[in-house]
């Protein structure tokens, strides 16, 4: 069973693709709400390091893999 603290949450598109490039394991797409949908991550190690770093702008990836994964998502979203 897969507890809260086994996840990490966000609304948000970019930290999530960015979070995806890093190789983070997306376990579901939550679109309960519809106004706004919740990309759930299995919280693995640094992850909360990768996210300060994303804020903070401190966060290199590469750019082609960032809008790659940001169209998987977006497929995501739309798909299911």
């Amino acid at each position: 069973m897969i507890t809260q603290k086994d996840k990490f949450m966000t609304f948000d598109l970019g930290l999530a693709s960015a979070l995806a490039t890093l190789g983070y394991e997306l376990w579901e797409v939550d679109k309960t709400n519809p106004r706004k949908a919740q990309f759930i991550f299995m919280r693995g190690e640094g992850i909360d390091k990768a996210v300060n770093d994303y804020w903070n702008n401190n966060l290199a990836v590469n750019a082609r893999s960032i809008v790659d994964n940001q169209k998987m998502l977006k497929n995501r979203l739309y798909s299911q």
